[in-house]
């Protein structure tokens, strides 16, 4: 197997152990009276990746630090091929973790972990407009061009009556109409009175 991934376009340089661990997110519902539980299935989660390897001497050690910590720090999502990642949907992580380490006992030597979690770019965002047919904002827009030209005309025509309360006429008719009514109610009791007796 070749442990040589390539993480974006940069190969990891000696890797000596490479780990992945993928996990269902299960949830689980305990149900009274019942011998065991049921589990709910809400999908896979992202897969993790552990990568170690050792860096020699002072200009590749370096060279490794500056790149691992401009990609960790960019904190976008990177292409990764492997092959112990073959099988798996994974195509795309992030550096979630970056460990880097030096021991007196080899002055030359830097050891590192990077700690790699699936990570998928966002997708695009969508056009809100992409699919109205560009006839229809033209037509829309020559109708408000015509409305705008309608008001024009209608100004250019001279001044329009104020038009203010409409209900101050139906007041007075409002009136007008209680005061029949009072008389027809006393005439209605006239007649009473004449078909009663």
């Amino acid at each position: 197997m070749n442990l040589a991934p390539m993480l974006g376009d940069y190969t990891l340089p000696r890797v000596t152990r490479l780990e992945t661990l993928e996990q269902r997110r299960l949830v689980e519902l305990d149900i009274p009276g019942r011998a065991g539980n049921l589990f709910q299935d809400l999908g896979r989660g992202p897969a993790r990746l552990v990568v170690e390897g050792s860096v020699f001497g002072d200009e590749p050690g370096s060279a490794f630090l500056s790149s691992a910590r401009e990609r960790y720090l960019a904190g976008e999502p990177l292409t990764f091929v492997s092959d112990i990642a073959t099988g798996t949907a994974l195509q795309y992580v992030m550096i979630e973790r970056l460990h880097v380490q030096a021991a007196a006992s080899a002055a030359d030597q830097v050891d590192y972990t990077l700690w790699l979690v699936e990570c998928p770019p966002p997708p695009p965002p969508s056009d809100l407009l992409g699919g109205i047919d560009d006839g229809l904002l033209d037509a829309a827009a020559g109708m408000l061009d015509s409305a705008l030209g309608a008001l024009d005309s209608l100004a250019a025509l001279g001044s329009l009556p104020e038009l203010s309360d409409p209900t101050a006429g139906l007041s007075d008719m409002l009136g007008d109409a209680g005061d029949a009514l009072g008389a027809l109610g006393s005439a209605g009791g006239a007649l009473g009175d004449l078909l009663g007796g």
